[in-house]
């Protein structure tokens, strides 16, 4: 597998503060992301959440490894049972009166190959639709 990360970059119709809200409070997340059931920006602090093909649920398992307010989170990603760690960056960016938001997800050859879930193009795809659907929406109509 391409050893490249998936880059998702969007503009998005609010503030970095708007953003920094979607992305750290977990009833906020809820909304857009995942379900998630406890979920605090501060580095060490682990979260889990179920995602995946509705007949192939996998539990995601994740640990926050750097936390800058309104400009940085980043979090590993792994699954439960299974080889692989990944890391999920969000970069949050000024841009007049806008807000730029850069998502990096990186690791993601260390997955088994086997797996077809853990294939680099349902990743895309499904930051894709997260990122420039979900969030773009939570942020420019419920913030």
């Amino acid at each position: 597998m391409n050893a490249d990360p998936i880059i998702k970059e969007i503009l998005i119709k609010g503030t970095p503060q708007q953003v920094w809200k979607a992305i750290t409070e977990k009833d906020e997340m809820r909304k857009w992301y995942f379900d998630l059931i406890e979920f605090r920006p501060e580095v060490g602090f682990l979260f889990e959440f179920w995602g995946g093909a509705e007949d192939r649920q996998y539990l995601h398992k994740c640990e926050i490894t750097e936390v800058i307010p309104f400009e940085r989170l980043c979090y590993s990603w792994l699954y439960d049972g299974f080889d692989g760690e990944s890391f999920v960056t969000f970069e949050i960016i000024p841009q007049g009166e806008e807000t730029l938001v850069r998502l990096t997800h990186e690791g993601l050859h260390t997955f088994p190959k086997e797996n077809k879930d853990f294939d680099k193009k349902n990743f895309n795809g499904g930051w894709e639709a997260i990122i420039k659907d979900s969030l773009r929406n939570h942020v420019e109509h419920y913030s």
